[in-house]
């Protein structure tokens, strides 16, 4: 143990997508020092920077946690990855780059459960101010979107013969063309706006962190493993530091020390694992991790939602897909060519490129389902494409009713939590995925693909009655990456709340968490976007209280 500590105003716990915005933010006073640790290393592997990179960064330990779920019921009792960025620029160095703010319901809901500040109209401002949205037809900034920030926003510069087809079967089926997903309501069938900088990944790191990497105020460490937080020793609870281990291996320990505030943004499952290691969780979970209650708080590691992907897929004819050219010589020397050359073709595609949501029923007000569509096929992620010609429908319910749980095994750091989704495990999620299943048959059966003889190859076309749809959407259901919910933000009234609506973390003094895990619902669509702006309201609550 290192018998020096070093001390700084402000720790910020995870140099992820949050975690990288914070230290821009807070270093920003150069009258403050801000220390960011982050557990995995520099964001300098070739293969986060190519799009299509993410094949090989995620189920790579050099990047991902390498984190897999409990066995799930819901999954027909499979067991499956759940990957977590462990590098600078943490989930948005192996994402899928899309740009996706949610629906404006989602925020004033989270208003109204006891949140104020958090409406659609009242977190709009910290979307734009970090955004650099560029469209293809040239229009930037408008009521709506920012240009000029940090965070790059694009189109996407490719088109697919059969993606084009599914967009038009989707507007024969009422789904209507849209350019634009992020104006408060994504109703409607497009290409996905991505954060990349013409064909190359646009990651937290780059955006946030290298600009100002040489402030003398900032301090960055890597390879700093966290293994619990430290406490004030004079009755009051204050976390005041962290003990951790730096460097490859086993490392060294060393503990840092806070003077205003310690802020953990190590998403939806690390910030779990650090507070329950610490003494701060449910009672029931520390006494079987032999962890000694420090404070009891209920809701940490419960509440977790994400967004369970259907994927289904469906064989084509007479018409292009990635199939064809992964499974050639010449169609991958093309690829790899083109990218060079121009920074285009499909090593520049992100995974899923054709949008759409929409209601999976007439019963529901808003859209509830979102599509990622893809010119290609594979058994899953990391697996050669099929050597037959296919694209993929996946469809996600958008806001799960399942709620599942982390927690830690042991008080062990190096030991892998227990992650148990519990995906489908209501009546209301089954009902929407037998939805879901239904939907996609209708638009792939829509006159504009009848051109390429679709025909159904996951599920199947044996499955039919509802009963054989929720069946086979436990076969077929796999994880969109969206973890969130496990540090629910909610008023002291609430006991599975764990921050309050300026996400201080309830009955622990100096502490706060930005990042995924505080949101109460999950938001409409992806999550990268929505965990940016938590950040950046979280930056701006801690520097008027310390204005204070």
């Amino acid at each position: 143990m290192s018998t020096s500590p070093e001390t700084f105003d402000y720790v910020i716990v995870g140099a992820g997508t949050a975690g990288c915005l914070l230290a821009n933010r807070l270093s920003a006073d150069p009258s403050v020092s801000v220390l960011l640790l982050e557990a995995g290393g520099r964001d300098d592997y070739l293969w986060i920077h190519i799009p299509v990179g993410y094949l090989y960064c995620i189920g790579n330990p050099r990047t991902d946690w390498m984190f897999n779920t409990e066995a799930d019921p819901g999954l027909g009792g499979r067991t499956i990855r759940y990957p977590r960025g462990r590098v600078l620029g943490g989930c948005s160095s192996i994402n899928g780059m899309i740009y996706m703010r949610g629906q404006r319901a989602d925020y004033d809901g989270w208003a109204a459960l006891g949140n104020p500040g958090w409406s659609w109209d009242e977190v709009l401002p910290w979307f734009r101010v970090h955004e650099d949205y560029h469209r293809l037809d040239g229009g930037a900034a408008d009521a709506l979107h920012g240009h000029g920030g940090e965070w790059r926003v694009e189109a996407q510069r490719l088109s697919w013969t059969i993606l084009d087809a599914f967009r038009r079967a989707a507007d024969e089926a009422g789904i209507p063309p849209t350019d634009d997903f992020n104006r408060g309501d994504n109703f409607g069938c497009g290409y996905f706006e991505v954060n990349q900088r013409r064909g190359v990944r646009w990651n937290a790191s780059k955006a946030f962190l290298r600009p100002i990497e040489q402030r003398p105020n900032l301090q960055v460490v890597c390879h700093a493993r966290v293994d619990r937080l430290l406490r004030a020793d004079d009755g009051s609870g204050r976390v005041v530091g962290v003990e951790c281990r730096v460097g490859k291996g086993s490392g060294v320990s060393k503990r840092f020390l806070s003077r205003a505030e310690m802020v953990l943004a190590a998403g939806a499952v690390g910030s779990v694992q650090i507070l329950q290691r610490s003494g701060i969780g449910p009672a029931a979970v520390l006494a079987r991790a032999g962890v000694q209650v420090g404070t009891a708080l209920a809701g940490v590691g419960e509440n977790l939602q994400d967004h369970l992907q259907l994927r289904m897929i469906y064989k084509v004819s007479g018409v292009p897909t990635l199939n064809e050219q992964a499974n050639s010589v010449w169609g991958r020397a093309r690829m790899g060519l083109q990218y060079l050359v121009s920074r285009s073709g499909p090593m520049a595609m992100s995974p899923s490129q054709l949008g759409a949501f929409a209601p999976s029923d007439p019963r529901h007000e808003r859209a509830n389902v979102e599509y990622h569509v893809q010119p290609l096929s594979l058994d899953r992620f990391g697996e050669p494409l099929h050597r037959f010609s296919a694209f993929t429908a996946s469809v996600c319910n958008l806001r799960p009713t399942s709620r599942g749980t982390v927690g830690i095994v042991s008080a062990d750091p190096d030991a892998a939590p227990r992650i148990a989704p519990q995906y489908l495990s209501t009546v209301e999620d089954r009902r929407v995925a037998v939805e879901s299943i239904r939907l996609t048959r209708r638009i792939v059966g829509g006159p504009s693909l009848a051109a390429y003889s679709p025909t159904e190859f996951l599920p199947g076309e044996a499955c039919q009655s509802d009963e054989e749809l929720a069946d086979a959407a436990t076969s077929i259901g796999t994880t969109i990456f969206h973890p969130v919910g496990t540090c629910r933000m909610g008023p002291a009234s609430d006991p599975m709340a764990v921050v309050d609506h300026r996400l201080r973390v309830h009955g622990v003094p100096g502490l706060r968490i930005a990042d995924a895990s505080v949101m109460p619902t999950i938001t409409s669509g992806n999550t990268n976007a929505p965990t940016l702006m938590i950040a950046e309201k979280a930056a701006a609550m801690m520097r008027e209280d310390a204005a204070r």
